[in-house]
C-alpha cells in the first residue's frame, strides 16, 4: 500500500500568489501588509475584536499569560491530557500548572473536577478543546466568575468548532491558537492571540515585539520577546483564511465518514469513537479512537501494525502529570488521573489531513478491522 500520511496540508495557488507578492514587495520579515490583513480577517472569522499574530502557538500561550502580570507561583488550572505547550506557558512565566483529569467521552478537561483543584493561589483556567470537540464552556465561565479567575482559551485544535453556535476562540479574556502544518489552516509555523480587551491587545502586541515603545524605541521598561510572525507566513495564512470554511467542511465530512465506517467496531465494543455533544460542533481536527482495554490491545501495538502496511498514525497525548520532566519541579505531585492515563495508553488518531480521500479512509478502516478482528 502507498503510504497514507497522518496529515498533509492543503496549499494551493492563492498561497503561492500571496507569497510571491510578499517576496516581490521586499517585505519578507515582520512588517508588511499581509500581517495586518491576516490578523484582521482571522479575528473577524472567530468573532474577536483583536488578533495578534505570533511565530507559533506555544508562544501565543506564553504571551497570553505574561500579559496578565500574575504574581510568581500563581496557579493555572490546565488539563493533564494536552500538549506540553500549556505547561511551558506556565513555567516560562514562573507559574504553577495544576492538572485536571479528562472526561471519558470528549477527552476534554473534566469541568466537574476543576473546583477541587482551586486554591487561594489559583488565578487562571486554561481550557483546551481537544481534537476538535469544544469544552463545556458554560461550566468554565461559571467557575471563573465564582472564583474571579482569568480564562486563557486554547483552541488550536478547534478552529471552526463551535460551542452553542459560538465559535471556539471567542471565550474568555484571551484565546490562543496555532497555525502549525497540521491545523485547520496553516502558516507552516505560527499562531495568534485574540482578545476583545484593548489594554490586553496593546500589552500582547508590545511583548511580541521586544517591548519596544514608540517614543523611545531602544529604551525598555520591561522585558519582551521576539515572537513576531513574518509577512511571508501571514501571506500563506491570509490565503488559508479565505477558504477556511471549505477546510472546516472537509474536516467534518472526514470525521463523519470515519464514524460511519467504524460503527461496526464500536458495536462490537472494540473501540470508542469521538462524540459530538448536543452543545457542540465538532470539527474532528484529528480523528481519534480509543481501544477497549479489556481486549488487551494497546495503541502502540495497533499503530505499529498499521504503520507496517503504510498507514501513519499518531499516539494520543502523554499526560502532563506523568511527564518525567515534571518530576523535577518542586510542585510535582505524584497523583493519579485515571481517564487521562487510560486514553493515553489506548488511544491514537488516524490519518485526518485535508488531502485525504474517501478511498483512503475506506482502506484505512478495512485494515483496522482486519487487525482488530
Amino acid at each position: 500500500m502507498q503510504i497514507i500520511p497522518v496529515n498533509e496540508p492543503l496549499v494551493l495557488a492563492k498561497e503561492l500568489e500571496y507569497v510571491t507578492e510578499a517576496v516581490k514587495s521586499g517585505w519578507i520579515s515582520s512588517e508588511g501588509k499581509f500581517i495586518k490583513e491576516f490578523e484582521n480577517k482571522f479575528a473577524k472569522y472567530i468573532g474577536r475584536k483583536h488578533g495578534i499574530a505570533v511565530n507559533n502557538g506555544t508562544n501565543a500561550l506564553i504571551l497570553a499569560l505574561r500579559s496578565l502580570s500574575l504574581p510568581p507561583n500563581s496557579e493555572v488550572i490546565i488539563p493533564s491530557f494536552t500538549i506540553m505547550s500549556c505547561v511551558l506557558a506556565c513555567t516560562d512565566n514562573h507559574l504553577i500548572p495544576v492538572f485536571v483529569d479528562a472526561e471519558n467521552d470528549t477527552w476534554n478537561i473534566d469541568t466537574k473536577k476543576i473546583e477541587e483543584k482551586i486554591t487561594e493561589n489559583t488565578k487562571v483556567i486554561m481550557p483546551v478543546h481537544i481534537y476538535g470537540h469544544p469544552v463545556d464552556m458554560d461550566e468554565i465561565l461559571k467557575i471563573a466568575k465564582k472564583y474571579n479567575l482569568y480564562i486563557i482559551e486554547d483552541f488550536a485544535e478547534a478552529i471552526g468548532s463551535e460551542y452553542k453556535n459560538e465559535k471556539c476562540g471567542n471565550f474568555g479574556d484571551i484565546s490562543c491558537t496555532s497555525f502549525y502544518a497540521n491545523k485547520v489552516i496553516t502558516t507552516g509555523e505560527g499562531g495568534m492571540c485574540l482578545t476583545n480587551n484593548d489594554e490586553l491587545e496593546k500589552k500582547i502586541r508590545s511583548l511580541r515585539n521586544l517591548a519596544f515603545i514608540p517614543e523611545k524605541r531602544y529604551v525598555h521598561y520591561e522585558l519582551g520577546f521576539n515572537f513576531r510572525i513574518t509577512n511571508v507566513q501571514a501571506a500563506i495564512g491570509l490565503a488559508q483564511t479565505e477558504r477556511i470554511e471549505e477546510h472546516v467542511k472537509k474536516k467534518i465530512l472526514t470525521g463523519k465518514r470515519y464514524t460511519e465506517l467504524l460503527k461496526p467496531l464500536e458495536k462490537k465494543d472494540l473501540v470508542t469513537l469521538p462524540v459530538q455533544k448536543e452543545y457542540a460542533k465538532n470539527t474532528y481536527w484529528m480523528y481519534g479512537i480509543v481501544l477497549n482495554e479489556k481486549h488487551g490491545r494497546k495503541a502502540q501495538d495497533v499503530m505499529k501494525q498499521l504503520g507496517d502496511i503504510g498507514i501513519q498514525t499518531r499516539a494520543f497525548f502523554y499526560p502532563m502529570h506523568m511527564q518525567p520532566v515534571i518530576e523535577t519541579f518542586p510542585w510535582f505531585k505524584n497523583e493519579k488521573l485515571p481517564v487521562s492515563e487510560k486514553i493515553s495508553e489506548y488511544g491514537f488518531y488516524l490519518p485526518s489531513g485535508l488531502t485525504i480521500t474517501d478511498d483512503q479512509i475506506t482502506a484505512i478502516v478495512k485494515c483496522l478491522e482486519n487487525i482488530l478482528n
